[in-house]
């Protein structure tokens, strides 16, 4: 048994409202960030977090340092990574420990939900699991995804057989699946969920919470079945889902992408990551991004103590580029944010809106986005939102 104390979704603003796309800077790393982050608004400390995608970037090398990062969170947090679907992500939560943060992700359709699990909140029990093989969609080693190309196999020798199976009684939701097969298997009318993967089910656990919905909820993935009982205790949501909107006209311009240095990403990476600055010990002022100190006799000193940056500010200018640059999409605008309260200003692309649609004196927040993949290697930092791009954020008590 477990307790969901509280979650968050994220919902990219580029697509339709049946079907959102992940923008050029995002991937399955910074979709779990906004999740996370949106499930830790007003939550305790966490000492856990689990991933659970199809669609890590990294496979080898790992994920979870940018990922503790993009959250805030201490570095030596245990950080699990799971491939696989709705499932997989109910069974990390029915498994969990109080203070973890499991977050599931998709890429297609893209969206990201998250949950903390406490000692209280919404309870959920485990109730039926099942392992079949009916592999109709698989992906290699090489990354190759393979489709037998036969829904009705999938639909009456997998969804259907498994929950026949399980006899889990009256179904609530189902999540892997789409909606009009887990209509006509649920009782009452479930949401339209926008996702189909180890987001769906999280998306699934928040309507529940948000309506006062109880029963069963089902996690399917092709044969493969989780069920858990969930009662009707209420959990705070807080929703990040911006009003879909098409995707803006970008092009590429044709040439050699800028190749990485692992040596210069890692020493960069605390402080751009973790979106910090050096403190001068002798003025008290800080330096962004942060650099060495020079100590009376001309001599480089260690630089200087690293804190936290605000993540809020005010865009100070902003200018946008339509020459293109080989390997970034143009046009592309470029602000410099004031940071709140602490008199340092950042340069950083813009992003969640269109090119120069962003005006002086905006206000926004600094999020994380993959800015390049530099020889093979994703490239992490920062970009902007601006507060003014349309959405339907909320906190749900």
């Amino acid at each position: 048994m477990s307790s969901i104390t509280s979650l968050g979704t994220y919902l990219p603003p580029w697509g339709t409202a049946q079907q959102r796309i992940a923008g050029d800077d995002e991937d399955a790393l910074t979709l779990a960030v906004e999740a996370g982050s949106a499930a830790l608004h007003g939550s305790g400390p966490v000492h856990r977090v689990t991933l659970v995608t199809r669609d890590f970037p990294l496979l080898e090398g790992g994920s979870g340092a940018v990922l503790l990062a993009g959250l805030g969170l201490d570095p030596d947090i245990e950080v699990t990574e799971r491939i696989g679907g709705a499932p997989a992500a109910l069974d990390a939560i029915a498994t969990a420990r109080p203070r973890t943060l499991v977050i599931g992700v998709d890429l297609t359709p893209a969206g990201a939900a998250a949950a903390v699990i406490g000692e209280t909140g919404l309870t959920v029990r485990p109730v039926a699991r099942l392992a079949r093989s009916l592999p109709v969609r698989t992906r290699d080693a090489n990354g190759a995804s393979h489709d037998y190309g036969d829904p009705r196999l999938l639909r009456e020798r997998g969804v259907l057989q498994s929950v026949r199976a399980v006899s889990a009684g009256e179904v609530a939701v189902i999540a892997g699946v789409d909606h009009k097969t887990a209509t006509s298997l649920c009782r009452g009318t479930p949401p339209r969920l926008p996702t189909t993967g180890a987001a769906a089910a999280v998306f699934a656990l928040a309507w529940m919470a948000e309506t006062g919905t109880d029963g069963t909820l089902l996690g399917v993935e092709q044969a493969t079945l989780t069920g858990l009982s969930v009662d009707a205790a209420a959990a705070p949501i807080v929703r990040n889902e911006p009003d879909p909107r098409p995707a803006p006209r970008t092009v590429r311009a044709p040439g050699l992408d800028i190749p990485i240095s692992l040596a210069a990403y890692e020493r960069a990476f605390d402080a751009k990551l973790r979106w910090q600055a050096s403190r001068d010990p002798a003025t008290g002022s800080l330096e962004f991004p942060p650099r060495s100190l020079i100590d009376a006799d001309g001599r480089l000193v260690e630089r200087g103590e690293l804190v936290d940056l605000p993540r809020t500010g005010t865009v100070y200018t902003v200018v946008t580029v339509h020459v293109p640059v080989p390997g970034l999409p143009s046009p592309y605008s470029l602000v410099i944010v004031e940071l709140d309260d602490v008199g340092v200003r950042a340069l950083a692309k813009t992003t969640a809106a269109e090119p120069g649609s962003i005006s002086i004196d905006d206000r926004g927040r600094m999020v994380l986005r993959r800015v390049a993949v530099r020889s093979g290697v994703p490239d992490y930092g920062y970009a902007f939102v601006p507060d003014a791009v349309p959405h339907t954020q909320k906190e749900i008590a």
